[in-house]
Parts: structure tokens; C-alpha cells; sequence
């Protein structure tokens, strides 16, 4: 069990291993270090395990198939815009 997921989504491979590596990065270099690592071979689902946050890196097809946000209908959503890129 976690506290916190963070469901987010990509356009390409390229960009979901982009996003994992870069969040990992970062969270490295504050002293965090992640248990687990999965879907680095298919780039389409990949997952970080913080323990008490697991982030998901989705390429857009795979996030519309498997709904991962159905399944925790009851939990608290915040949905969170990327300003400095803003999709046109």
C-alpha cells in the first residue's frame, strides 16, 4: 500500500523513459531512492516505487486501456497542468 500515486502520461517510448529517469534523477539527488523499477523493457507502463509513493509513467494508449484511476473511484484526484509546456 501507498499514500500517493502520480498518474502521468506520454506521447512516445522516448518521453515515458524520459519522465521515469528524470523523476528518479531528481529524487536521487534529495536522497530518495527507489525500491523498485518495472517497464523499462516496453516503455509503456513504467512504474517507480517510492513506498509511500508510486508513480506511473503511462504511454497515452495504456493509460486509456487500463482506466488505473477506476480502479480507486472513492480517492481524492488533483489533476495537475503542465504550465510551462502547455499542450496547443
Amino acid at each position: 500500500m501507498s499514500d500517493f500515486f502520480v498518474i502521468c502520461t506520454a506521447d512516445a517510448n522516448t518521453q515515458v523513459k524520459a519522465i521515469a529517469d528524470e523523476i528518479d534523477k531528481k529524487l536521487r539527488k534529495d536522497g530518495i531512492k527507489c525500491y523498485h523499477k518495472e517497464g523499462y523493457n516496453s516503455l509503456n507502463w513504467v512504474l517507480l516505487d517510492y513506498f509511500d509513493v508510486v508513480v506511473h509513467i503511462f504511454k497515452k494508449e495504456a493509460r486509456e486501456f487500463y482506466k488505473l484511476e477506476k480502479l480507486w473511484g472513492d480517492a481524492v484526484f488533483t489533476e495537475i497542468e503542465d504550465t510551462e509546456n502547455p499542450v496547443t
